[in-house]
C-alpha cells in the first residue's frame, strides 16, 4: 500500500523519531549509503539564535530571482513539514515527502540507523535537492551548529552567523560565548563567515581554519524588503554582504527584486483582514525586538495580545518585557506536551490577564491592534481557529 504524507507524519511524530539528539553520526551513515548527496550541494549555511530564517529567506529569494536554482531547508514548519523543503519558493509535494520519508527510514532501519525526526528531514532535504540538480541550498541549523544534522557538510560557499543569545541553554552552554561557540561550528577551512557581533571566538576560529571574517553592521536601507520589522535590518546586512562576497554578479535590479518577492510568514506579518501581527518570536531577545518594533511601527495603539509558550522558555523575561499598562492580555495553553499553563504565565505577568478559551469571542475589528505571538506550535492552532489567511 502506497504511504501518504500523514503516513510519513505519524511517523516522524513518533515516540522514536520525535527527540534531539544532536551527533553527526547518525546522519553522516544514512548519507553514506545515500551516496552522499550532500556532497553535491553548494551550500549558503546559517546559524544563530534568531533571524536565522529570515536571511534564509531574504538569500533564496534574491538568488532566485538572479535565475539560480535554488534549494531552501528551514525549521521549524508552522502548518506542514513540507514548508521546510523548497526548490524556487515551491514545497516538496505530499507524495515526494512521503516517498523520500519512508525511503530513508527504511534503509535506516535495515541498517540499525536510529535516527531522530530532524536527521530523517536533513537526509530527505539533501537527497530531494541532489535528485533535482539543484545549483544552490541556504541552509538553516536546526540547533546550535557544531554537532547540528544539517553541519555534515564538509564545506559551504559562506557561513553566516545571526545574533546569538540565550536559548536551549540546557544544549548549548550557559553563557553567551558557550553558544557563539556551538553555533560557530559551521565555520569551514578556507570558507569566508559573515557575522553581526563581534566575538572573540568568531576571530579565533576564522584565523584557525584561514577563513575569511566579516563582521556587518545594520545599516542597509530596508525599503525594498516585503519583510517588516525593525530587526530585519540586521538580518538584511547579513544577507547583503553574502550576496556581495559570494555572489557578486548578480545585479541590484535583481537583488531588488529578490527583496521585493521574499516572504516568510509569520514573522511581524500584518493581516490587515484582522488588524492583527503575527510574530513567531519565542525567547527573550526575540520577543525584545517584537516590543522594540511595535513601538515603532504602532506607537499609539492600544494592543491586544494573545500569547502562549513552551514552558522551558525564559516566559518570566518575555511577558515582563512584552506587556505594559493598558495592554489587553490572554494567555492560551495549547496542543503541545511542553505548552506553559495559563496559570504559570499569569504568576509572573506584570498586568491583569485573562484565559483564552474555547469560548472566548475576539473582536478583531474593534480598533485595537492585535498580536499572537509566543510560540510557533502555537500559531497554526489559532490561525485556523479564527480562519486567518497567512500564506
Amino acid at each position: 500500500m502506497t504511504k501518504t504524507y500523514n503516513d510519513a507524519v505519524k511517523l516522524l511524530t513518533s515516540v522514536g523519531k520525535f527527540h534531539i539528539s544532536l551527533g553527526l553520526d547518525r546522519i553522516s551513515k544514512i548519507l553514506d549509503l545515500l551516496g552522499n548527496p550532500q556532497d553535491e550541494s553548494n551550500c549558503v549555511h546559517v546559524a544563530g539564535t534568531n533571524g536565522k530564517g529570515s536571511v534564509c529567506a531574504i538569500l533564496a529569494s534574491i538568488l532566485k530571482s538572479a535565475g539560480q536554482k535554488v534549494g531552501l531547508y528551514t525549521s521549524p514548519h508552522i502548518f506542514k513539514y513540507t514548508e521546510r523543503i523548497q526548490i524556487c519558493g515551491n514545497k516538496i509535494s505530499d507524495d515526494d515527502f512521503a516517498k523520500y520519508v519512508f525511503e530513508i527510514s527504511d534503509l535506516a532501519d535495515k541498517n540499525n540507523i536510529d535516527l531522530t525526526e530532524f536527521e530523517i528531514l536533513t537526509a530527505v532535504m539533501f537527497k530531494y535537492f541532489a535528485d533535482n540538480d539543484v545549483d544552490v541550498v541556504v541552509l538553516e541549523t536546526g540547533l546550535g551548529g557544531r554537532y547540528d544534522a544539517t553541519n555534515v557538510i564538509k564545506r559551504n560557499l559562506c557561513s553566516i552567523i545571526t545574533h546569538v543569545d540565550y536559548d536551549h541553554m540546557e544544549r548549548l552552554g550557559n553563557t553567551l560565548d558557550e553558544i557563539a561557540t556551538e553555533k560557530a561550528g559551521i565555520i569551514k577551512p578556507n570558507c569566508p563567515c559573515i557575522v553581526f557581533e563581534g566575538r572573540e571566538v568568531y576571530r579565533d576560529i576564522t584565523d584557525k581554519l584561514n577563513s575569511l571574517l566579516l563582521m556587518v553592521a545594520p545599516f542597509a536601507p530596508t525599503d525594498e524588503l516585503a519583510l517588516k520589522g525593525l530587526y530585519q535590518q540586521e538580518n538584511l546586512s547579513l544577507a547583503l554582504a553574502c550576496i556581495e562576497t559570494v555572489f557578486p554578479e548578480i545585479s541590484k535590479d535583481e537583488i531588488d527584486e529578490g527583496l521585493r518577492n521574499v516572504k516568510h510568514i509569520c514573522r511581524f506579518q500584518y493581516i490587515p483582514e484582522f488588524n492583527l501581527i503575527i510574530d513567531g518570536a519565542h525567547n527573550p531577545n526575540g520577543i525584545a525586538s517584537l516590543k522594540q518594533s511595535l513601538d515603532a511601527y504602532y506607537p499609539n495603539k492600544f494592543r491586544r495580545f494573545i500569547f502562549g509558550c513552551l514552558k522551558n522558555k525564559d516566559y518570566e523575561h518575555m511577558v515582563q518585557t512584552l506587556f505594559e499598562r493598558g495592554d489587553e492580555v490572554y494567555f492560551y495553553h495549547f496542543k503541545h506536551a511542553n505548552s506553559c499553563s495559563v496559570e504559570d504565565l499569569q504568576k509572573v505577568c506584570p498586568v491583569e490577564s485573562k484565559e483564552l478559551t474555547p469560548d472566548t469571542k475576539i473582536d478583531f475589528h474593534d480598533g485595537k491592534l492585535n498580536i499572537i505571538c509566543g510560540s510557533f506550535y502555537m500559531i497554526s492552532e489559532l490561525v485556523e481557529r479564527f480562519g486567518i489567511d497567512v500564506d
